[in-house]
């Protein structure tokens, strides 16, 4: 049976998010059907919504930091049942044959997992819709465990802005003692100070903000420096084994390179896109340094975060909106006037 659903989508670059009924899909076997009780709003949804990225297909319904209870299950689930407290993130299938997703790293498809909005169903060609919307139909190998003792709302952002630092962390080994540089105070890099810090890690931010210092102490960083600065620059050079540069548009990375240990590396996570300015090659040379770049994670390093958080009670700092407040948010988003993530609440979308 197909579910009829109520959520809200952007019929064009130019329209705003307005309610939108549409069709859900049969349940398959593997099948679990969840009712969204929260859904984070990140700054990929804003880009896709507008196609900053050129490959919008309309309508879309955005949404990928879905928080729900199961409602039903299909024959062939053995990982959940109804009731459960469950999490959604930026992707609901992959191949799941070729040899990225063997090694648990589904969003690196050799063929391009699933997305969970604006992506094409394997099975049956159908467009995706995201958590913007009362209920989803997913994999259960695509559906996350949440743990109970953490605040259901504050979750949500873990999904895509935790599991984006998290990966980093762990690819680059960061443990006890470790030196790890953030760029950048938003959605992504409150997340990266946090779990740097809950890691065990020394964490830095760098800020051109000089009011950002004593927020970022509270989120986990043991110092700020001002990358405007040049004497407090000078200062942290040959630092960092790993910095995580959580900006979402173009920069200037040359002065960072300096201040990364020899063999330590600039991970890119917020950036999609073209760096207009270039890299000068000196600095990674002359101390084996390497830029690199991170996409979210695998399934099971998900779940590895996730009850990672549960264990350190680390959840997302978040601003609870409306529904009908999605538009607002949107340009509140890009003028960074939020601390540090939006989630809506989904009950107030059938109202």
């Amino acid at each position: 049976m197909t579910m009829k659903v109520l959520g809200y989508a952007a019929q064009s670059n130019k329209a705003p998010l307005a309610p939108f009924h549409f069709e859900r899909r049969d349940p398959r076997a593997d099948d679990v059907v969840i009712d969204i009780l929260y859904c984070g709003v990140c700054h990929s949804d804003l880009h896709q919504a507008r196609n900053d990225w050129g490959f919008s297909q309309y309508p879309i319904v955005p949404g990928h930091e879905i928080i729900g209870r199961v409602v039903s299950a299909g024959a062939g689930v053995s990982k959940f049942k109804p009731g459960d407290l469950v999490g959604i993130g930026c992707m609901v299938d992959s191949c799941r044959e070729c040899n990225h997703c063997k090694q648990g790293l589904e969003q690196y498809c050799e063929e391009g997992s699933v997305q969970t909005y604006n992506g094409i169903d394997r099975h049956d060609r159908r467009p995706t819709f995201g958590g913007y919307s009362q209920s989803i139909v997913c994999s259960q190998d695509f559906v996350l465990r949440i743990p109970d003792n953490l605040d259901a709302q504050a979750v949500a952002p873990l999904l895509c802005a935790g599991i984006t630092t998290w990966s980093p962390l762990r690819r680059w080994g960061v443990k006890k003692g470790s030196k790890v540089a953030v760029i950048g105070l938003g959605g992504l890099g409150h997340m990266a100070l946090k779990l740097a810090h809950a890691l065990g890690a020394e964490v830095t931010l760098f800020t051109r903000s000089p009011g950002k210092e004593a927020d970022a102490r509270r989120l986990g960083a043991h110092h700020v420096v001002l990358s405007t600065d040049a004497k407090q620059m000078e200062a942290v050079q040959g630092e960092f084994e790993l910095i995580i540069d959580t900006v979402p548009y173009t920069h200037d990375i040359n002065a960072y390179l300096s201040t990364l240990t020899l063999d330590g590396t600039l991970v890119f996570v917020g950036l999609v896109g073209e760096l207009e300015q270039t890299i000068n090659t000196i600095s990674l040379l002359i101390g084996r340094r390497s830029v690199s770049g991170s996409a979210i994670g695998g399934i099971a390093e998900t779940q590895e975060m996730l009850d990672f958080c549960g264990e350190h009670n680390i959840t997302a700092d978040s601003e609870l909106i409306r529904m009908d407040e999605i538009n607002d948010a949107f340009e509140r988003l890009l003028k960074s006037d939020v601390k540090y993530r939006f989630v809506i609440d989904m009950k107030t979308l059938s109202a």
